[in-house]
């Protein structure tokens, strides 16, 4: 069998963000994007995949169990001073195996590029706060280090429901509960959690992901009780959320939902991750703080994209960022690429990316002169 402590050792010390072990071939680190092969001599067997599956399952009965009704299994698992989340499913019948590494230590909010009306939202004494994103935008370490910020700065309840637990906290000034979802863990669902929060009196649910109508319903009664509810989504755009949200619903209920989504929404953060010219990670934030006017737009018949992307940009007094505004910024700064730039947006925005950075420019050059 391979020696997986050894692949582990060699992710953590390339500082790589995922291991793929998968049969017939070497095991494979991501680092910053690119997909590199481990120097081992042969490629993984079907023998090592069995061997492996027991490593990480140890005969938990459990986790054994939900891996053969559900052929997948998500769980978290300690190496040395790192967490992984590791999951489990079948290519071919034979087991395959994805895991993401977990640093225990979590960067500074204020060295993450999250704008700071993101924090300050979370004084808010109720409402709905989402943190959205494609897989690896780096929703999980924005979402921990806001609970570490309430955490050191703010005195509350905090209850966490995530699948699997990742980063590891430890109550300083708020009271910290973190809960795992799934069979033979703390909750069986996301949903359960949610609705036995109510009974916790928490005063701060963390949601891990919204992923269905009932934990949204749960997520949103929560939220009117009297709570504040941070969650995680699945989207690319801060439009794109609200679009989700509605969706998640049957066409006769999507018009009542609208309306409580209107009021309790605070606010969205939608990021996405790019490789600067230095080769590190950078963050590109969409941020839609909700006023009168976005919650207008909510309450519509028809939601329209562009509208709110344009509420967006209107908004930009009161802390929202569009993310024309973001992409513009980091290639004015030299961060990026005017490729790159032009990659994360539609060819019919091309036009007002460019105006943005001639603003861009031509503010920063009035800003030079006036310090000179």
């Amino acid at each position: 069998m391979i020696d997986i402590d050894k692949v582990l050792d060699t992710a953590k010390e390339k500082d790589a963000s995922d291991v793929h072990l998968i049969c017939g071939l070497k095991p494979m680190l991501r680092i910053r994007r690119d997909l590199i092969e481990y120097e081992c001599p042969d490629p993984l067997t079907e023998e090592d995949m069995s061997d492996i599956y027991d490593y990480f399952v140890r005969g938990n009965v459990d986790k054994d169990r939900v891996f053969k009704e559900t052929k997948k299994l998500d769980m978290s698992y300690e190496f040395e001073d790192i967490r992984l989340r590791v999951n489990i499913s079948l290519a071919n019948e034979i087991p395959i195996l994805t895991m993401r590494l977990i640093k225990n230590e979590l960067p500074k909010y204020e060295d993450l590029g999250v704008p700071d009306i993101v924090r300050r939202m979370t004084y808010q004494p109720q409402g709905l706060i989402l943190v959205t994103g494609k897989t690896n935008s780096g929703k999980t370490t924005t979402l921990n280090a806001l609970i570490n910020e309430i955490n050191e700065n703010q005195n509350k309840k905090i209850l966490t429901l995530e699948n699997p637990v990742e980063y590891k906290h430890t109550s300083k000034k708020s009271v910290i509960v973190q809960k795992e979802i799934g069979a033979g863990r703390d909750c069986l669902t996301f949903s359960d959690g949610v609705k036995n929060s109510l009974r916790e009196d928490c005063d701060i649910l963390v949601i891990g992901e919204i992923r269905d109508r009932q934990t949204m319903e749960a997520a949103i009664e929560t939220a009117e009780s009297g709570h504040l509810v941070i969650g995680t989504l699945h989207t690319k755009s801060c439009a794109e959320t609200i679009d989700r949200m509605v969706n998640f619903y049957e066409i006769r209920d999507q018009q009542t939902v609208k309306y409580l989504i209107s009021s309790l929404l605070k606010l969205v953060i939608s990021q996405r991750l790019l490789p600067s010219k230095t080769g590190d990670l950078v963050l590109v934030p969409e941020v839609m703080v909700v006023d009168n006017i976005i919650s207008g737009i909510i309450r519509k018949e028809k939601i329209s994209v562009s509208e709110i992307e344009d509420a967006i940009q209107s908004n930009l007094e009161k802390g929202s960022i569009g993310l024309i505004n973001s992409i513009a910024e980091l290639f004015v700064e030299d961060v990026i690429t005017l490729d790159q730039a032009k990659a994360q947006i539609e060819e019919k925005n091309i036009e007002t990316l460019n105006r943005t950075i001639m603003q861009l420019k031509i503010k920063r050059e009035k800003t030079n002169k006036i310090n000179q």
